[in-house]
């Protein structure tokens, strides 16, 4: 057999070291228009970018600024200015509404046993002007500086700022507590300790309900606002006690605030990737406290997005509960007849040349045309991803990517119809185009310019393939739904190889494998393994009839149209039927751990990350328990206790009923902070395998979660796997 273009540790250590320096590119703000002497313009673009640094074993951010000359239809010339620089200790960051401005919060490590502040600071173009310590106001806990919750929001007067941060608990202390009151803390009139300062007697392991995987810090979020010119903070009040509100901004008038809330009674689930937990559109009037309901209150909604003329907003829209990713609708609420309108429905079925749907964790932060009118998204088109615009009066959309290379297209800002994206493929990592968005019916001729090229990663070829599942496993209510399979090769290396095969289905299951650049299959690739991404019926990208095709068929569904992707790759292209293995993580890992039981003949090695393996076990410990349910194919309410019969049928459809047949050796990478897959799942596949004698590995990563992103675990967790797979496969 032909081993793998690499073999020895040291080359792999090198190749992940190499690939790994290719950063990602997270965020771009424009800067205003300026006008040159003789009549052209020219601005500037901020861009924000990360890399993971080995020797650190962090993500490092870093800024890099650029010029970009335009006419109002072209851009002229653009190119970069000056050099990168490292983005220290900041946590959220803002342009004020006209550019003169700049917010940023921003950590800083406390001094010997104090413990971190935040600083909220506000700069002009030469300086730092404010400086505010958040922690020492103590109006409220930490500031929120995730994508869930967390906003850091201009008024359009540029006077006041809007984030959100966790409520200001009371102090606790044991019933023995004897330490005296500290001075100055009493009541200046009665000497008296005061009533709001006087410690709870034990209530110091009160349980606190928080917002799961990745969001363990989040319990109470509350909406405050900084009066820059008085350095003041306030807590917003008016906000209906079973809210916990996020996405927040300034209402057109800067009289109120206009948020996202969410139902937490009668208790929180998981709210990272779920984009179906109850929530609605709220306007809180700042002077009354007046909270007023501006969409309907059964839906899940998110993202929305104040047009420049402040008339309308847009937003997301799913239904509550159910899978917890689909197709979603686009709304518009106007502000001034008070009038809600659909915009864009979910799509039934994908068809080339036609919207797919909306199919996103959130809109662009700006994402508004100027004329107030068209808006610009991405979203995914089987597997791909695509740059629409949309016209919010008519609903027609048009693709601003159907020219361009095949690949993943993302937005990241536009403003004064500038529009700034990034791209990549499986073999190019992220690249930075903009491109004019052209007048209203011109939209198709837009230019994109590559502003900061990467070159391609060589070594790798790619393609996507189309699949339609033979007629016996055919949905019986959604008949005719095909899927999608991306597959990598190897380009270099004697001819006459037959490379092995790593198959990858990804989590979720409602996700989708884009034809975007991926740190692993990319490093396995110039390995010399052919990698397959397979994107089974339940996808995004290709319709609502797809996603809901899967719940109550997982582990039948998914899994033979995962085998049919191998299979007919298999049979036609030259690779290695003899050296074929399994890696995934979450759903993906459910998958992988189904395929060895179902078809124990086929892979000869697996590689999992924080694995589903038993739905049943699952139920009680996960943050997302409808999952297991909505997916199982059972009624999910928060009052409901599985009966016997849902028990069974939850074991039924896991891996864990066919782990019997299991010979293929197996690796397993566990978070200890995963929330959303406990690591116990993984735990209790490790003993069953060992107990039967299959080989068997496993690996604990502590500060991890769900996702095993720490750049360190990330690393190890790749070393491990790749020696894994050239260990049992022979190679």
């Amino acid at each position: 057999m032909e081993p793998p273009v690499l073999s020895s540790t040291e080359e792999m250590v090198e190749l992940y070291r190499e690939l790994s320096r290719h950063p990602g590119l997270s965020a771009a703000c424009l800067g205003p228009d300026i006008t040159t002497q003789y009549g052209g313009k020219y601005c500037s673009l901020y861009t924000e970018w990360s890399q993971r640094d080995l020797a650190r074993a962090e993500n490092v951010k870093f800024c890099r600024q650029y010029l970009i000359f335009h006419d109002g239809v072209s851009v002229v010339y653009s190119g970069p200015a000056g050099t990168c620089s490292e983005i220290k200790d900041e946590l959220l960051s803002r342009e004020s509404p006209s550019g003169a401005l700049k917010a940023v919060l921003r950590k800083v490590p406390g001094k010997e046993k104090e413990k971190e502040k935040q600083f909220l600071e506000v700069w002009d173009q030469n300086r730092k002007v404010k400086s505010i310590d958040l922690t020492a106001l103590d109006k409220h806990g930490s500031v929120y500086g995730d994508d869930q919750f967390g906003c850091l929001a201009w008024s359009h007067s540029e006077t006041h700022l809007l984030y959100v941060a966790e409520k200001k608990r009371p102090k606790a202390e044991s019933f023995f507590q004897s330490k005296a009151p500290e001075l100055g803390a009493s009541d200046e009139d009665t000497g008296h300790p005061k009533k709001e300062d006087a410690p709870l007697k034990g209530e110091q392991f009160v349980y606190h309900e928080d917002w799961g995987e990745a969001l363990s810090t989040c319990s109470v979020p509350v909406l405050c606002a900084l009066d820059i010119e008085g350095s003041s903070v306030s807590v917003l009040e008016g906000i209906p006690e079973h809210l916990s509100p996020g996405q927040a901004f300034w209402s057109p008038d800067d009289t109120g605030v206009v948020f996202v809330g969410w139902w937490h009674e009668p208790f929180r689930l998981g709210l990272r990737h779920c984009t179906n937990r109850r929530s609605a559109l709220f306007y809180v009037d700042l002077t009354g406290g007046r909270c007023e309901l501006l969409s309907e209150d059964t839906r899940a909604v998110w993202s929305p997005r104040l047009s420049p003329d402040r008339c309308r907003i847009v937003y997301l829209e799913n239904e509550a509960l159910g899978p917890h990713q689909q197709c979603s609708r686009l709304r518009m609420y106007d502000w001034y007849t008070k009038h809600t309108s659909t915009v864009l429905e979910a799509v039934p079925r994908q068809a080339w040349g036609a919207f797919p749907g909306i199919y996103c964790g959130a809109l662009p932060g700006l994402c508004w045309a100027a004329d107030s009118r068209r808006l610009v998204l991405d979203t995914a088109q089987r597997s791909q991803q695509d740059v629409f615009v949309v016209d919010t009066v008519t609903g027609t959309t048009t693709s601003l990517t159907a020219d361009a290379p095949q690949g993943s297209w993302s937005v990241l800002t536009i403003d004064r119809d500038l529009l700034v994206a990034r791209f990549s493929t499986p073999s190019c990592p992220p690249t930075l185009k903009v491109a004019m968005l052209p007048d209203t019916g011109q939209e198709a001729q837009v230019r994109w310019v590559c502003l900061q090229d990467a070159p391609p990663v060589p070594g790798i070829s790619w393609g996507i393939r189309t699949l339609q599942p033979p007629p016996e496993q055919e949905h019986p209510q959604y008949g005719g739904l095909d899927l999608d399979a991306i597959l990598l090769r190897p380009s270099e290396g004697p001819a006459a190889q037959k490379p092995p095969l790593v198959v990858m289905p990804h989590g979720g299951p409602h996700s989708v494998f884009t034809a975007g650049w991926m740190l692993y299959p990319a490093a396995l690739c110039r390995m010399g393994f052919a990698v397959l991404l397979v994107n089974y019926r339940g996808s995004l990208g290709f319709g609502q009839d797809s996603v809901a095709s899967l719940p109550g068929n997982v582990g039948t569904q998914d899994v033979h149209d995962v085998q049919l992707c191998v299979e007919r790759v298999l049979q036609e292209e030259s690779l290695d039927a003899g050296r074929v293995a399994l890696v995934g993580g979450s759903h993906g890992g459910f998958l992988a751990c189904h395929l060895l039981g179902q078809f124990p003949d086929t892979y000869h090695a697996c590689v999992v990350r924080n694995p589903v393996v038993n739905i049943a076990s699952m139920v009680a410990t996960t943050d997302i328990p409808d999952w297991c349910l909505t997916e199982t194919g059972l009624p999910y309410t928060p009052d409901a206790l599985p009966d016997p019969a849902q028990w069974t049928e939850m074991l039924r459809k896991s891996p864990m009923c066919y782990v019997d047949r299991v010979r293929a050796p197996v690796l397993l990478l566990l978070g200890e902070d995963d929330r959303r897959v406990p690591p116990k799942q993984g735990l209790e596949y490790y003993r069953a395998l060992k107990v039967r004698g299959v080989p068997t590995r496993l690996l604990w990563y502590p500060g991890n979660n769900h996702a095993l992103a720490g750049v360190e675990a990330e690393a190890d967790g790749f070393m491990n796997m790749a020696l894994w797979l050239l260990k049992h496969l022979r190679c």
